[in-house]
């Protein structure tokens, strides 16, 4: 089976000219506990074999894409411009085969485009940047009217396992009372996040409706995905856009 097999090719009607792929952690080099595909050159895997995994995108990517150094923050990047390894957590670009990418076990993936296939976007929303900002910030470098922008929501912890604090439920409320309803009580004083539904009234405060994906989770499905909550020391997988 070949690597694009292993993928998830996002489903969603954006335009013929964006292009975008979200791998698993099928199909690599890495041995456990990274095993296989895994893309993350920061959690202790042989340096050799991520490059290695990664040089596997060659064929399916017009160009090196632009890896972050993430931090759980709101900067955002212009993959056109940037430099090699920039610190920030969302890249943008309008230029042709400039690769966006951001890596998760996790923290949930948001990709962005606009009706026209002019600018693509990729967002990394950890419940922390997606708290803070990132997926307003990465819609307010794309520079085009947010109505004319979709959006697909890749693999993330799912909402029956994403166990939070009260202070994680009281930072989204304080910026936005709606986000009450994406969580439900657990135990011990802890709440069960729905952070696709977070993302959801985001991406609907700021007039874009059209959002896809959200269905997986990581937590659950140890064949397919990497989970940092589950597992503690594993792999990342990569959601990368481009513009062809």
């Amino acid at each position: 089976m070949n690597l694009l097999q292993q993928c998830i090719v996002p489903d969603w009607p954006a335009s013929a000219n964006v292009k975008s792929l979200q791998t698993t952690r099928k199909g690599g080099a890495s041995t456990a506990p990274y095993d296989s595909f895994n893309l993350g050159s920061h959690v202790g895997d042989n340096p050799i074999i991520v490059a290695r995994n990664r040089m596997q995108l060659a064929h399916l990517m017009p160009s090196e894409p632009i890896w972050l150094d993430q931090v759980h923050g709101v900067s955002v990047v212009d993959a056109g411009q940037a430099d090699c390894l920039p610190q920030a957590d969302a890249c943008v670009s309008t230029h042709r085969s400039a690769v966006c990418v951001v890596m998760t076990a996790d923290c949930l993936p948001v990709l962005l485009c606009d009706d026209k296939g002019s600018v693509v976007g990729a967002a990394h929303a950890g419940w922390r940047g997606l708290c803070d900002g990132v997926v307003e910030q990465a819609v307010q470098a794309m520079k085009v009217p947010p109505s004319t922008i979709m959006a697909w929501l890749g693999p993330a912890i799912g909402p029956a396992v994403f166990e939070v604090g009260a202070d994680v439920r009281d930072a989204f409320v304080e910026k936005q009372a709606q986000s009450a309803a994406a969580f439900v009580p657990g135990n011990n004083g802890k709440w069960l996040a729905d952070i696709y539904h977070l993302a959801r009234l985001r991406l609907n405060a700021l007039g874009i409706n059209r959002i896809y994906g959200g269905d997986q989770c990581t937590y659950s499905d140890a064949e397919r995905y990497y989970s940092y909550r589950r597992d503690g020391v594993t792999g990342r997988m990569g959601t990368f856009i481009w513009l062809s």
